[in-house]
């Protein structure tokens, strides 16, 4: 494989550069002196925004435009590329070194000291949040790749001046087994991603490599809940951390506390007997674990517990994480990315202490394969909310070949005895939630995929 030596920058060619990921990873190699450039099938503000900063994007895809690069001594490409993309294939032809955009991550992980991997089924983007607040609260000046907008970098990169960096790991076709991690946190390991993966054995398969990714002078930070957590744990050359809500965990809460808003105020406990209070601006129970294992992760780099708990005081949360967008004639609008039972389970509990009289979720399932292994429990999870709503299946990467639609999944929930509606259009959505929503009602739109269009259109209007 390739290898990414930040004291000798090449030439890097991308193909997909305007991918939220793919664009991060060309702006840390070209600040690091790389030359950088790429292609993608249409302009977007990424690709713009690239332009701006100096890299030279080509549009649309083709094969000529690798002539137009001049010299590249390496091409990266995304998981959507295929053999038959035109540049991809002519780089095969002629020899030109490749990278998949997890291995050049992976790669440019070995270039910074204890390297952060945030990896879970669910939480990665908010605890990489977390953990990137305390670093950056600590004056550490972290390089930063997460999956959602950080305020606080004014975006989901930031290229920091030190040795530091935090990236989130995701186990989609096993892309975090590519990286290097000095500090490793598994937040969860639930049933997901079933396109890819056999079963939950398959997948909890993948987090134990991951852990045995983790060398000797490493930690990895797991949560002690997970069930047969051994089996994970196992034959692992790292040290092993836990955090969990019992005191059987090297770092668990007491004295917790929410306050109007569903927010949490508790004492961090640490196994040596420290503990120290922290107060968190983000809803739910869910982010208690999460800030439990920031905590952990700090500690690896000797942190001080006022820069831990100022870190996590003020962190607000990320882009599309239970994130307020306005309120309208007395509605109050949240968007939140929960696209699987257990994040949907963890939303609508938080939503409990959130100051409501009816709960409304409109809810778009995010592909086929996951909403039809998925079924009963996504109906069971979106039981709390007072009026449901479900859009259409957003397809993603997938076709509908498998029989299901939405009208399946309201139909399961009205089984269950829980009035449902459903609308083919996010218009007719729209409208039913205008002419039925009333003052002093939450509006949740929740989903993976473009459910966050109706928010915005409702604030807007």
């Amino acid at each position: 494989m390739y290898k990414i030596d930040y004291e000798k920058p090449i030439s890097v060619y991308f193909i997909g550069i305007g991918g939220v990921s793919m664009s991060g990873l060309a702006r840390i190699l070209a600040d690091r002196k790389f030359r950088v450039c790429g292609s993608d099938r249409d302009e977007s503000d990424n690709t713009r925004a690239l332009e701006e900063a100096g890299i030279k994007v080509f549009t649309p895809q083709g094969a000529e435009n690798l002539d137009k690069a001049g010299d590249v001594d390496l091409v990266v490409y995304t998981a959507a590329i295929h053999p038959d993309n035109p540049e991809f294939a002519l780089a095969k032809e002629r020899n030109i070194p490749m990278l998949s955009r997890a291995e050049l991550l992976g790669q440019m992980m070995t270039n910074y000291k204890l390297p952060v991997a945030v990896a879970g089924t669910h939480g990665k983007t908010t605890t990489t949040g977390m953990v990137s607040k305390i670093m950056l609260e600590a004056q550490m000046d972290p390089t930063i790749t997460i999956g959602g907008t950080l305020s606080d970098i004014g975006g989901n990169v930031h290229v920091g001046t030190s040795n530091y960096f935090i990236t989130e790991a995701c186990e989609y076709t096993n892309s975090f087994l590519s990286f290097f991690p000095g500090v490793g946190i598994i937040l969860n390991v639930d049933a997901d991603h079933l396109d890819f993966f056999k079963d939950l054995d398959d997948i909890r398969n993948s987090f134990h490599k991951f852990a045995q990714l983790i060398p000797a002078g490493g930690s990895l930070i797991v949560n002690g809940e997970i069930p047969n957590l051994a089996e994970i744990t196992k034959d692992l050359d790292c040290r092993i951390v836990t955090f969990g809500f019992s005191e059987e965990n090297d770092y668990y809460p007491t004295n917790i506390k929410y306050d109007s808003l569903g927010n949490a105020s508790f004492h961090i406990n640490r196994r040596n007997g420290d503990s120290f209070e922290v107060a968190l601006k983000v809803p739910g129970e869910h982010n208690i674990g999460n800030a439990l294992a920031a905590a952990a992760a700090a500690d690896c780099f000797d942190i001080e517990d006022s820069q831990i708990k100022s870190g996590l005081a003020s962190f607000t949360g990320t882009g599309r994480r239970f994130e307020y967008k306005g309120t309208v004639d007395g509605l109050v609008v949240i968007d939140d990315y929960a696209h699987h039972p257990t994040e949907i389970a963890a939303t609508l509990k938080a939503a409990k202490n959130y100051p409501h009289k009816k709960l409304w979720v409109v809810f778009q399932p995010h592909t086929f394969t996951r909403t039809k292994a998925l079924m009963d429990e996504f109906a069971h999870a979106l039981l709390p909310a007072d009026k449901l709503i479900i859009a259409d299946i957003y397809a993603a990467r997938e076709t509908d070949n498998l029989g299901i639609s939405s009208r399946t999944l309201k139909e399961k929930i009205e089984e269950l005895g829980h009035e449902c509606y459903y609308f083919p259009s996010f218009d007719e959505i729209e409208k039913f939630l205008l002419q039925n929503c009333t003052k002093d009602d939450m509006l949740i739109t929740m989903g993976a995929g473009n459910v966050v269009n109706i928010a915005n259109d409702i604030v807007g209007k």
